[in-house]
């Protein structure tokens, strides 16, 4: 169901930004743009057979994405990287699955390009917001925590055993500053670390429909609809499947 709900998300999206859409392109564009990210380069011609047979003779629907193309050259040059089209293809589906979940997950090894890929798209967005006050971009910042480096009690917060008294975590605290903020910039927490059932089933409030990160303290803090969970991993093998279905992917190839 909520990979269903993702898809009626991207496809209402894309009805308010051009209504004279034919209608059967852009059901197709919205398939396309929530699951082409997460899968293997073996995983798409089969995907690509399947939708041949339920459009056929459907032209795939050209996406122009306006300035944002020029943004994301002049960051890629800044900062020294390349802009090959498979690296460039992967930000403008970082680009699209950001618009449709609140929770997702940069998938792929080490030297994949996970960092550079939101890094690139985050520079972009913010130079966007800078340069054309008029335009829908909006500053992007960004906080980015290892969960992996402090224990349970100092991501989300602790009780003291001998004085009962209560602690903030990292992750409390960055939710907090970011739920502060009313001034409509985005704000991505970045989980730059592996996932497993250790940390991560705590999140599972947050990451559905709910959007509330709840505390032992009895604190619950609601995510603004200008706040992103992102999680950079190597690989979901220890995940759970609560976890994955409520987040979206994009796999980068190695």
């Amino acid at each position: 169901m909520r990979a269903v709900r993702s898809v009626i998300n991207a496809a209402g999206q894309l009805k308010a930004s051009d209504p004279d859409m034919n209608e059967d392109q852009l059901l197709l564009r919205a398939l396309r743009d929530v699951n082409v990210p997460k899968f293997l380069k073996d995983d798409l011609p089969l995907f690509e057979n399947i939708i041949c047979d339920i459009f056929p003779g459907l032209e795939r629907p050209k996406v122009n994405y306006g300035n944002l193309n020029d943004a994301i050259l002049k960051s890629c040059q800044k900062m020294n990287f390349q802009p090959t089209p498979v690296f460039l293809q992967k930000i403008y589906e970082l680009f699209d699955t950001i618009k449709v979940r609140h929770g997702l997950m940069l998938v792929g090894p080490t030297g994949g390009g996970k960092s550079c890929n939101w890094k690139v798209l985050q520079a972009a967005i913010s130079h966007l917001a800078a340069t054309e006050p008029n335009s829908t971009y909006t500053k992007v910042i960004t906080h980015v925590l290892n969960p992996k480096s402090i224990r349970m009690g100092q991501l989300y917060g602790e009780f003291n055993d001998s004085t009962r008294e209560w602690t903030d975590g990292v992750l409390a605290y960055m939710v907090r500053e970011a739920v502060k903020d009313l001034s409509g910039e985005k704000h991505w927490i970045l989980f730059d670390g592996p996932v497993d059932a250790i940390w991560i089933e705590s999140m599972n409030t947050v990451l559905d429909d709910n959007k509330k990160l709840c505390l032992l303290s009895g604190q619950i803090l609601s995510l603004t609809p200008y706040m992103t969970m992102m999680f950079e991993v190597e690989d979901l093998a220890v995940a759970s499947p609560a976890t994955v279905s409520r987040c979206g992917m994009v796999y980068m190839e190695p």
